[in-house]
């Protein structure tokens, strides 16, 4: 499995910043001791021209040039710099690669991504561009140009189970068919004003193993009525761990492994290709984060 990142693109942030930065570069470690049958490749930049897929040139520009106001790098959550920006390309980058990786092989990983709150004219929480979205509209037009017997769309499903709504993403295709969206998430966590994904689950605070997968399971036989995915964007946040931060839920180590198992299942099961991205993850104790992590590319390869 090809799985891409870019964590030596690191941002300049002041002390005591509570987005764990390091966490990128102890995954890809952890994974080259332990995990062999990854193949590690850096990501390489979005171009402009991928980006206006999903984004307004105006806010593209402001990003890469620096221009962003002081208002919209407190909502991003980041200063800006140049590494900032960089990274932020190399983010939206690893995610095209994992699509084109999970096209050509069944699956595809980037280490980062996951950066589903940011709209088209705009960043937040952490996250700057929407690597899901530009990735998914991207393969979509590669898709319409190879000859095919059939002019339709390709049909993308992304599953975000990330603790946090997926509000940017659900924005941005609302109006699109040919684009799926699941939230299950946190009801009382970030973003306090939800967008409506054509399928949300909103949690309680406290949610434990049993509802959690019961709560998935039901969404995925959901999804599975209403929508026949040709790709399967997957956001597989750490964060609703019982360790995290910011979740405010409480899945154990094992019901974070048993998520994951379901998701790959569901998609081996329709022959689905399967990009992943690792979202968010703010554990008290990092090493359980990265642990957290680590299940998902095991449960991927055992897929």
């Amino acid at each position: 499995m090809k799985a891409f990142y870019a964590d030596h693109f690191v941002l300049p942030l002041p002390s005591g910043h509570r987005f764990p930065m390091e966490k990128y570069r102890w995954l890809r470690d952890s994974i080259m001791q332990s995990l062999p049958d990854v193949d590690l490749h850096e990501a390489n930049a979005a171009t402009e021209g991928e980006l206006a897929l999903v984004h307004t040139p105006a806010y593209v520009q402001a990003v890469l040039g620096g221009q962003l106001s002081a208002e919209q790098q407190r909502e991003i959550g980041f200063p800006w710099t140049p590494e900032m920006a960089q990274r932020a390309l190399r983010s939206v980058g690893g995610t095209i690669q994992a699509c084109r990786a999970a096209l050509q092989d069944g699956l595809g990983a980037n280490l980062a991504g996951g950066t589903h709150h940011a709209y088209a004219d705009r960043g937040g929480g952490f996250c700057v561009f929407n690597d899901m979205a530009v990735a998914a509209r991207l393969m979509q037009a590669e898709w319409r140009r190879k000859p095919r017997t059939t002019l339709r769309d390709m049909r993308v499903a992304i599953v975000d189970l990330d603790v946090h709504q997926g509000n940017g993403t659900a924005a941005i295709f609302a109006q699109d068919a040919s684009v799926f969206t699941l939230s299950l998430h946190g009801e009382r966590n970030f973003p306090f004003r939800k967008e409506h994904s054509d399928l949300d689950v909103g949690l309680p605070d406290g949610c434990t193993d049993g509802p959690y997968l019961a709560a998935l399971d039901e969404a995925l036989t959901q999804l599975e009525r209403r929508f026949e995915p040709d790709l399967l964007l997957y956001l597989a946040g750490a964060d609703p761990h019982e360790g995290d931060r910011l979740g405010r839920l409480q899945i154990s180590t094992e019901g974070m492994a048993a998520r994951d198992a379901r998701v790959f299942a569901w998609a081996r099961q329709r022959q689905c290709p399967v990009a992943f991205a690792m979202g968010g993850g703010y554990g008290r104790d990092l090493a359980t984060t990265i642990e957290v992590q680590l299940n998902t590319y095991r449960a991927a390869l055992a897929a």
